[in-house]
């Protein structure tokens, strides 16, 4: 069995190369210069290293290892798209037949391109299931009532500019819309909200309320954690069974060392009081 990779930046290309592995897959990844880890040489059975935009040279790579599945993993520096790409014919004519450029119409229609080219593009998490958030509390520190406030607010002015395709966290304190991800990213959009911040904040990051999990689905870590406390963020929401998270134990630890409450919401209005 062969799967393909079309991998960007962050450790998702690297965890899901060892589990494809681990499942007797053989793994064929197109790495982009400038975001893949190097070492996803390591994890694969041949990489190819690609511009942003040279969709022809990675059709050829997997037509050659003969790849009929492919998933989408890992993050691109938005701000790359508007200086630093160099596209082929092919990804010209795709690009200039989209009303917009925004994350979802840009990726949907890759994925459609290469799908008529024969590569069926897979859910980002579909060998790893156990990567998607569990419903509740995770820290020793539940939110309180202030926080808890903030995230359920935070959680329906994410789905909305999620609605929109603008990002996909804010941070939110007393009531108070802080900063709203945009092109920059949600590690930025911490920094900025913890600026405005007077020590108490939250976070909030969810899925689009049309999420397709073939692609940019919302991932959190360790250094999420690590952001947030610098940023003296006090709390993160994140939406149960749509997120991913990497190194959950040692993120859970890290957040309890320095009192930081995790819950994961089941909808809207609700969080966790498990």
């Amino acid at each position: 069995m062969q799967i393909g990779i079309i991998a960007g930046s962050g450790q998702f290309p690297i965890i899901f190369s060892k589990a494809a592995r681990n499942k007797g897959y053989s793994v064929f990844i197109t790495a982009i210069v400038g975001e893949t880890d190097a070492a996803i040489e390591n994890y694969a059975n041949a990489v190819e290293w690609v511009e942003i935009g040279q969709f022809e040279r990675m059709i050829k790579f997997f037509n050659k290892n003969k790849v009929k599945e492919a998933v989408f993993l890992g993050a691109v520096n938005k701000t790359r798209i508007f200086k630093d790409v160099k596209p082929d014919m092919t990804a010209i004519s795709i690009v200039s037949n989209l009303r917009h450029t925004n994350d979802d119409e840009l990726l949907r229609a890759f994925a459609a391109a290469l799908e008529k080219r024969g590569i069926i593009i897979r859910a980002s998490t579909f060998l790893l299931p156990e990567l998607l958030a569990l419903e509740g509390c995770w820290t020793g520190r539940k939110p309180d009532p202030d926080e808890k406030s903030d995230i359920d607010l935070g959680f329906y002015i994410a789905k909305q500019i999620g609605r929109l395709d603008i990002g996909q966290s804010v941070v939110i304190s007393g009531g108070s819309v802080l900063a709203v991800e945009a092109i920059d990213g949600t590690d930025a959009t911490l920094k900025r909200g913890g600026m405005l911040s007077r020590g108490k904040a939250v976070a909030v990051k969810v899925s689009k309320p049309d999420q397709d999990l073939r692609f940019d689905v919302p991932a959190i870590g360790v250094e999420t954690v690590r952001v947030m406390h610098e940023a003296q963020i006090t709390a993160l929401g994140v939406e149960a069974g749509k997120t991913v998270v990497f190194d959950k134990n040692e993120m859970v630890a890290l957040a309890d060392k320095y009192g930081i409450s995790i819950v994961a919401l089941s909808n809207e209005r609700e969080t966790s009081e498990q």
